[in-house]
Protein backbone atom coordinates (compact mmCIF):
# COMPACT_ATOMS: atom_id res chain seq x y z
CA UNK A 1 0.00 0.00 0.00
CA UNK A 2 1.34 3.39 -1.08
CA UNK A 3 0.55 6.33 1.56
CA UNK A 4 -0.55 9.73 0.06
CA UNK A 5 -1.78 13.11 1.71
CA UNK A 6 -4.35 14.69 0.11
CA UNK A 7 -6.04 18.25 0.10
CA UNK A 8 -9.51 19.53 0.99
CA UNK A 9 -9.31 22.87 1.50
CA UNK A 10 -6.10 23.02 2.84
CA UNK A 11 -6.31 20.44 5.22
CA UNK A 12 -4.45 17.16 5.42
CA UNK A 13 -6.31 14.06 4.48
CA UNK A 14 -4.14 10.83 4.40
CA UNK A 15 -4.95 8.22 2.15
CA UNK A 16 -3.70 4.90 0.57
CA UNK A 17 -4.28 2.95 -2.38
CA UNK A 18 -4.65 -0.72 -1.69
CA UNK A 19 -3.17 -2.58 -4.97
CA UNK A 20 -4.93 -5.54 -3.66
CA UNK A 21 -8.36 -4.65 -3.99
CA UNK A 22 -7.53 -1.51 -6.00
CA UNK A 23 -9.33 1.39 -3.79
CA UNK A 24 -8.44 3.96 -2.06
CA UNK A 25 -8.60 4.19 1.78
CA UNK A 26 -9.31 7.08 3.60
CA UNK A 27 -8.20 8.21 7.08
CA UNK A 28 -11.80 8.53 9.22
CA UNK A 29 -10.19 11.16 11.58
CA UNK A 30 -8.81 13.25 8.75
CA UNK A 31 -12.03 13.51 7.29
CA UNK A 32 -14.00 14.02 10.10
CA UNK A 33 -11.78 16.85 11.46
CA UNK A 34 -12.43 18.71 8.21
CA UNK A 35 -15.84 18.27 8.21
CA UNK A 36 -16.39 19.43 11.89
CA UNK A 37 -13.37 22.14 12.02
CA UNK A 38 -11.54 20.42 14.75
CA UNK A 39 -8.73 22.37 15.49
CA UNK A 40 -6.51 19.74 16.86
CA UNK A 41 -5.59 15.83 15.45
CA UNK A 42 -7.08 15.02 19.55
CA UNK A 43 -10.18 17.25 18.85
CA UNK A 44 -10.89 15.10 15.54
CA UNK A 45 -10.34 11.73 16.86
CA UNK A 46 -12.77 12.10 19.97
CA UNK A 47 -15.32 13.45 17.63
CA UNK A 48 -14.70 10.28 15.45
CA UNK A 49 -14.72 8.21 19.10
CA UNK A 50 -17.92 9.53 19.91
CA UNK A 51 -19.67 9.14 16.47
CA UNK A 52 -18.55 5.65 16.31
CA UNK A 53 -19.74 4.69 19.36
CA UNK A 54 -23.79 6.42 18.49
CA UNK A 55 -23.54 4.59 15.12
CA UNK A 56 -22.59 1.54 16.82
CA UNK A 57 -25.57 1.96 18.91
CA UNK A 58 -28.02 2.94 16.03
CA UNK A 59 -26.98 -0.66 14.65
CA UNK A 60 -24.25 0.73 12.32
CA UNK A 61 -22.91 -2.42 10.63
CA UNK A 62 -20.38 0.45 8.93
CA UNK A 63 -17.82 0.35 12.04
CA UNK A 64 -17.23 -2.78 11.60
CA UNK A 65 -16.03 -2.65 8.36
CA UNK A 66 -13.78 0.35 9.25
CA UNK A 67 -10.55 -1.57 8.91
CA UNK A 68 -6.72 0.25 11.02
CA UNK A 69 -3.81 0.90 8.73
CA UNK A 70 -0.73 1.79 9.96
CA UNK A 71 -0.35 5.58 8.77
CA UNK A 72 2.08 8.36 8.96
CA UNK A 73 0.89 11.26 11.80
CA UNK A 74 2.32 14.73 12.35
CA UNK A 75 5.20 13.55 14.81
CA UNK A 76 6.64 11.49 11.42
CA UNK A 77 5.59 8.44 13.33
CA UNK A 78 2.81 5.70 12.00
CA UNK A 79 0.53 4.62 14.26
CA UNK A 80 -2.84 2.78 13.70
CA UNK A 81 -5.86 4.68 12.12
CA UNK A 82 -9.53 3.57 11.09
CA UNK A 83 -9.58 3.84 7.57
CA UNK A 84 -12.86 3.36 5.48
CA UNK A 85 -13.15 2.96 1.54
CA UNK A 86 -14.82 5.46 -0.84
CA UNK A 87 -18.19 3.87 -0.10
CA UNK A 88 -17.63 3.86 3.57
CA UNK A 89 -15.88 7.37 3.77
CA UNK A 90 -19.48 8.45 2.18
CA UNK A 91 -22.30 6.80 4.62
CA UNK A 92 -19.53 8.30 7.02
CA UNK A 93 -20.05 11.90 6.09
CA UNK A 94 -23.99 11.02 5.93
CA UNK A 95 -23.82 10.50 10.23
CA UNK A 96 -21.93 13.89 10.46
CA UNK A 97 -23.99 16.84 11.87
CA UNK A 98 -22.32 19.49 9.72
CA UNK A 99 -22.71 22.25 7.77
CA UNK A 100 -19.84 21.24 5.49
CA UNK A 101 -20.98 18.07 4.87
CA UNK A 102 -24.56 19.28 3.66
CA UNK A 103 -22.97 19.75 -0.09
CA UNK A 104 -21.71 15.87 0.39
CA UNK A 105 -25.11 14.71 1.40
CA UNK A 106 -26.91 16.86 -1.22
CA UNK A 107 -24.60 15.69 -4.29
CA UNK A 108 -24.77 11.52 -2.92
CA UNK A 109 -29.00 12.23 -2.47
CA UNK A 110 -28.65 13.40 -6.36
CA UNK A 111 -26.28 10.85 -7.34
CA UNK A 112 -28.56 8.24 -5.97
CA UNK A 113 -31.50 9.30 -7.49
CA UNK A 114 -30.36 9.45 -11.01
CA UNK A 115 -28.85 5.39 -10.74
CA UNK A 116 -32.50 4.55 -9.83
CA UNK A 117 -34.29 6.81 -12.61
CA UNK A 118 -31.10 5.14 -14.70
CA UNK A 119 -32.53 1.56 -13.98
CA UNK A 120 -36.38 2.41 -14.61
CA UNK A 121 -34.89 3.84 -18.21
CA UNK A 122 -31.36 2.85 -18.92
CA UNK A 123 -30.82 4.98 -21.69
CA UNK A 124 -30.44 8.02 -19.15
CA UNK A 125 -27.18 5.79 -18.15
CA UNK A 126 -25.95 6.06 -21.80
CA UNK A 127 -26.98 9.23 -21.77
CA UNK A 128 -24.95 10.66 -18.67
CA UNK A 129 -21.82 8.26 -20.02
CA UNK A 130 -21.86 10.53 -23.18
CA UNK A 131 -21.90 13.59 -21.44
CA UNK A 132 -19.25 12.67 -18.97
CA UNK A 133 -17.12 12.26 -22.12
CA UNK A 134 -18.09 15.29 -23.90
CA UNK A 135 -16.79 17.30 -20.85
CA UNK A 136 -13.63 15.44 -20.72
CA UNK A 137 -13.20 16.47 -24.08
CA UNK A 138 -13.56 13.34 -26.24
CA UNK A 139 -14.65 13.76 -29.63
CA UNK A 140 -18.10 12.74 -30.69
CA UNK A 141 -17.07 10.17 -32.93
CA UNK A 142 -14.36 8.66 -29.94
CA UNK A 143 -17.64 8.56 -27.79
CA UNK A 144 -19.59 5.91 -30.22
CA UNK A 145 -16.59 4.31 -30.86
CA UNK A 146 -16.36 3.62 -27.10
CA UNK A 147 -20.02 3.40 -26.13
CA UNK A 148 -19.98 0.67 -29.18
CA UNK A 149 -16.75 -1.34 -27.82
CA UNK A 150 -18.62 -1.31 -24.46
CA UNK A 151 -21.53 -3.03 -26.01
CA UNK A 152 -19.62 -5.45 -28.27
CA UNK A 153 -17.11 -6.20 -24.77
CA UNK A 154 -20.84 -6.67 -22.98
CA UNK A 155 -22.15 -9.18 -25.81
CA UNK A 156 -19.09 -11.48 -25.87
CA UNK A 157 -18.81 -12.03 -21.87
CA UNK A 158 -22.55 -13.09 -22.26
CA UNK A 159 -22.08 -15.00 -25.04
CA UNK A 160 -19.01 -16.87 -22.64
CA UNK A 161 -21.34 -16.82 -19.55
CA UNK A 162 -23.54 -18.87 -21.62
CA UNK A 163 -21.04 -21.17 -23.01
CA UNK A 164 -20.01 -21.64 -19.21
CA UNK A 165 -16.87 -19.75 -19.26
CA UNK A 166 -15.99 -19.04 -15.76
CA UNK A 167 -15.00 -15.71 -14.15
CA UNK A 168 -11.12 -14.94 -13.22
CA UNK A 169 -8.94 -16.98 -14.59
CA UNK A 170 -10.77 -18.30 -17.83
CA UNK A 171 -12.45 -14.95 -18.33
CA UNK A 172 -8.25 -13.48 -18.66
CA UNK A 173 -7.32 -16.15 -21.32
Amino acid sequence: MSDRIQLFEDKRIRTAWDEEKEEWLFSVVDVVGVLTDQPTHRGSSNYWRKLKQRMLEEGNQLVTNCHQLKMMAADGKKYNTDVANTEGIFRIIQSVPSPKAEPFKLWLARVGAERIDETIDPELAIDRAFETYQKKGYSEEWIHQRLLSIRVRNTLTEEWDNRGVKKGVEYAI
